[in-house]
């Protein structure tokens, strides 16, 4: 009983300790974060809307934070899901993309909204405004490919 009960007092330290040393909070300027991405892609406002409320939180360097972000160890794995949404697709870095690497990741977008694998449901639970009916997906995937025949283009010129 006596390893259990230090077992316990060394976990509590251990947390709260983390509440100390929390990950970098992933917040950009608010006006240009997703600007070279909507200049290019040119969505309209329902689009951008429905990037903003499922989309941008964990594929941008702007995330909306829920109040349980202050709690560690929540903090360390939301900050770890989003590192992972952005190596996938992020909308900040657009600028950074190869137009066939552009055009890859609008294919992507396809793809996983119309199998619905994104948004994911662990983001969902939390975020029901990001929950996307089957008209926003519909929205999403006409806009996401009529941009892409914008990279299409743009590959073919090269």
């Amino acid at each position: 009983m006596k390893i259990a009960k230090k077992t316990a007092i060394f976990l509590l330290i251990v947390l709260i300790g983390m509440q100390f040393y929390r990950p970098a909070k992933n917040q950009a300027d608010l006006n240009t974060y997703v600007a070279t991405f909507e200049s290019e892609t040119k969505p309209s406002e329902a689009v951008k809307m429905v990037l903003k409320t499922a989309c941008y939180d964990c594929h941008s360097a702007n995330t909306r934070y829920p109040w349980y972000n202050n709690i560690a160890p929540v903090s360390y794995w939301l900050d770890s899901h989003i590192e992972e949404g952005r190596e996938h697709l992020d909308f900040s870095g657009w600028e950074n993309y190869t137009v066939k690497k552009k055009d890859h990741k609008l294919e992507e977008l396809i793809e996983e909204v119309g199998e619905g694998e994104m948004p994911l449901n662990s983001y969902t639970w939390t975020h029901q405004d990001a929950r996307l009916s089957e008209d926003q997906k519909k929205l999403l995937m006409d806009w996401a490919k009529k941009a892409r025949s914008n990279y299409e283009i743009a590959e073919q010129q090269e």
